[in-house]
């Protein structure tokens, strides 16, 4: 099963359990992404102090559907190894959001797999966004 961790979960993520379940001597090549919170937002003025995530109860469900499809549509051998988490509740600045850690035999798949996941999860994971600035506006974004 190349699916190893597929969570949203409300606790800090760990970078480097990501990397160590999808670890195998089979494989030659890691890609890893992390997503921290920034200190501001382009799109919106003002200084970004923290966001709330909140999720919908089939969050971690739909986490684990994305991560199989992925691997599916990219990786139809079942050759590569996949870890990935969304964290919600508040996170501050520098506070990482999104782990995903992907191997595989060669660097193209693992590059190929953890990019494409990474912006599925932002497509399609039931989870929202409650920016708060130091000018006390706050925004809320749809679907990350």
């Amino acid at each position: 099963m190349p699916v190893l961790i597929a969570d949203v979960v409300d606790a800090p993520l760990d970078l480097q359990a990501h990397l160590d379940a999808v670890e195998d001597a089979r494989q030659g090549a890691t890609a890893s992404f992390v997503g921290a919170v920034r200190n501001h937002d382009p799109q919106i003025d003002g200084e970004v102090t923290h966001l709330d995530y909140s999720a919908h109860p089939s969050a971690s469900e739909t986490m684990a559907h994305i991560a199989s499809d992925v691997a599916a549509r990219l990786d139809p051998d079942g050759v590569a190894r996949i870890a990935v988490t969304h964290r919600v509740g508040r996170l501050g600045v520098g506070d990482v959001a999104i782990v995903a850690a992907v191997s595989s035999p060669h660097r193209a798949l693992a590059f190929a797999l953890c990019n494409e996941l990474v912006e599925e999860v932002k497509r399609s994971l039931p989870i929202w966004k409650h920016q708060h600035n130091t000018d006390g506006d706050d925004v809320w974004s749809g679907l990350t």
